[in-house]
């Protein structure tokens, strides 16, 4: 049985930074299995989605959302993640079956895949607009990019790493992310500290395959610095597409709208349906003639 995907929260004692880490391995796997995914995709379409779980769990309210759009002119073209305030998350990428030459190195080539390009941000906190944030491409790596929006977008200085191990047989063998983000006034000790930490995150899916827990990643991350946690979240791939949501779609078309659908899939000989399908988790809703226009009736 697969295991769940935890989060980790935490502050430093002196009040200098707050640490999050996640176990995003089941995550990752819930979203192969949703879009058949290459390694290369999965690689970068994991560390979206890790990276939008732990930047969805810093909205303030129940209800408020974050999503994370990163498009380049590389094969992958568009990657999407939506994540709510508890952590949930759930994401698509235009391109899941990119074929691309590992780097010299070995590793997937995950820059290559996405190329150059953007990050936004985008947060529905309940307000009339959105907050939005966009900056260039660093790299196309997803943490180093991550680091500079939240130093350009929101004056926050950070640490973030993110990986995603895929097995030989197409699964994710881990994934995760750490995001380390300093608070006004840090102290310099500290500053120090997490800098000299940052090496041993380099290959952080390494460590989750390795056996370690998100509570050995934090102390990794936060070694010689005190600190609390103050809470561990169960976090998943989750979708909220309905029967309903496509049926109030349906009706912001209009009836007219939607009588003239039919009247066209009627002139093409196709039954007189119509069907909404989920980019996120692949569901498919079908309205027949008489199920849509009932909806204007009622």
């Amino acid at each position: 049985m697969q295991k769940k995907s935890i989060m980790l929260r935490a502050m430093t004692r002196d009040g200098s930074a707050r640490a999050f880490v996640v176990d995003s391995t089941a995550i990752v796997n819930d979203a192969i299995k949703y879009h058949g995914t290459t390694p290369t995709a999965s690689a970068l379409l994991g560390r979206t989605l890790t990276a939008a779980s732990i930047m969805g769990t810093l909205l303030k309210d129940k209800g408020n959302s974050l999503t994370l759009n990163i498009r380049g002119d590389g094969p992958a073209k568009n990657v999407i993640a939506v994540s709510d305030y508890a952590g949930n998350v759930k994401g698509y990428i235009q391109n899941p079956i990119i074929d691309i030459p590992k780097k010299s190195n070995g590793k997937l080539d995950v820059s290559g895949a996405i190329g150059h390009g953007t990050l936004s941000v985008v947060k529905d906190i309940g307000l009339k607009d959105p907050y939005s944030g966009t900056i260039e491409l660093v790299s196309g790596e997803i943490a180093e990019d991550i680091t500079q929006y939240f130093a350009s977008s929101e004056q926050t200085p950070s640490l973030c790493a993110l990986g995603v191990l895929v097995d030989r047989d197409y699964t994710c063998l881990a994934a995760g992310g750490v995001l380390v983000s300093l608070l006004p006034f840090a102290a310099e000790d500290t500053i120090s500290k997490l800098e000299a930490n940052a090496s041993k995150l380099a290959n952080v899916s390494r460590l989750f395959a390795d056996g370690c827990s998100v509570a050995d990643v934090m102390n990794i991350a936060l070694d010689g610095i005190e600190y609390d946690i103050f809470d561990e979240l169960d976090v998943a791939y989750s979708c909220d597409c309905s029967r309903e949501r496509c049926a109030r779609a349906l009706i912001s078309l209009g009836k007219k709208e939607v009588e003239n659908v039919f009247a066209e899939c009627r002139g093409e000989g196709k039954p007189e349906e119509i069907q909404f399908e989920c980019h996120f988790c692949d569901k498919k809703y079908l309205f027949n003639k008489d199920e849509a226009l009932s909806l204007f009736e009622k």
